[in-house]
């Protein structure tokens, strides 16, 4: 039983940063938490907007890894739909008229430029600018 408070104990993020406390962390973590937070990491350092904190309309420089691929037609017309996630949040990154891309694939890392939208309570880019991570990086 601890003599602090529950509501005084340090929460996940504010814990002390020593390299012993790292190193249990990391092992007492599951490989999706270690995943995410390294996802996390890479869109802070880029420079880019989490995407959970991102709103409608809001013009955004995104990073994370596809999770999904898929061809879904968008009233006739053919559409590629992506899922981007960055540890924060999924993105659903769509190229209408496009049917694929060369290096468009699960698990490939990109950078995503453009305006946020939400549709169906997702948030979504159509039609991004997009800069490809380099394979070595991933």
């Amino acid at each position: 039983m601890s003599a602090v408070p529950r509501s005084e104990k340090l929460h996940r993020g504010d814990r002390p940063s020593g390299r012993f406390r790292r190193m249990l962390d990391r092992l007492s973590s599951s490989q999706e938490d270690l995943e995410c937070e390294e996802l996390e990491e890479d869109a802070q350092a880029s420079g880019c907007t989490r995407i959970s904190e991102c709103t409608d309309r809001q013009i955004v420089k995104v990073t994370g890894t596809l999770r999904t691929v898929t061809l879904r037609p968008r009233a006739g017309v053919p559409a590629l739909e992506a899922e981007l996630f960055d540890g924060t949040a999924p993105l659903d990154v769509v190229w209408l008229g496009r049917r694929s891309i060369q290096g468009i694939e699960p698990g490939r890392k990109l950078i995503a430029f453009g305006r946020i939208a939400m549709s169906h309570g997702r948030r979504v880019l159509f039609n991004p600018k997009y800069e490809l991570r380099p394979l070595g990086k991933e």
